[in-house]
């Protein structure tokens, strides 16, 4: 069974009902990932909110009532889709209201392109897409932490002693797909394998 991307309470509450398809890194990304996270928390005043698992949000939605047609919509997408090259280039931060620590990732040729073809397979359909931007606004990226409860001298704290760039540059292909969906009895986790070459 995959580990849990969320095991607070307050953060499972809030997802209730939502739907997200995200990219799980397991090798060289997660170990950065892993390690980053650890120091993101370590200065940050207090417990700040996190995810359990470092993973690379492709589109939300909020369908609570056709989540089979949507599992099918997405399943149908990994077909097509080729495994996905993941590499961090920096930590850095969404500024207020969001305040998010995040690991920025590169717009490799692969992820800008199944962001893309995603957008190709949801436009002709009537999903409710929740912060959803054109290609060309998103950042791909993995959340380190929620800095949000923060004022505004901690946050730009923890995120001057934490915004860098990552010279290791590290990088992995991922070859499948997270289908998370979130409700009554908090999250559930389907894998759908991306298209073999």
């Amino acid at each position: 069974m995959p580990t849990p991307y969320m095991t607070e309470p307050a953060l499972l509450e809030s997802l209730r009902g939502q739907q997200y398809l995200v990219l799980r890194p397991v090798d060289a990304v997660a170990t950065f990932y892993d390690r980053e996270q650890v120091n993101v928390l370590a200065q940050a005043p207090g417990s700040l909110p996190h995810p359990n698992a470092g993973h690379v949000t492709l589109r939300g939605f909020a369908e609570p009532d056709r989540v089979p047609l949507l599992r099918e919509s997405v399943e149908r997408w990994t077909e097509s889709t080729p495994p996905i090259e993941l590499l961090v280039e920096a930590v850095d931060g969404f500024p207020p209201p969001f305040q998010v620590i995040i690991a920025r990732l590169a717009r490799t040729p692969s992820l800008v392109g199944s962001y893309a073809s995603l957008t190709g397979v949801l436009d002709p359909t009537d999903f409710r897409r929740i912060g959803e931007l054109p290609l060309g606004e998103w950042v791909f990226h993995l959340s380190l932490a929620y800095a949000g409860a923060l004022d505004e001298l901690a946050w730009k704290a923890v995120l001057g002693n934490c915004r860098r760039d990552v010279a290791s540059a590290p990088r992995e292909v991922i070859s499948s797909v997270d289908f998370v969906h979130y409700d009554e009895d908090g999250e559930h986790i389907e894998t759908f394998r991306l298209q073999s070459s």
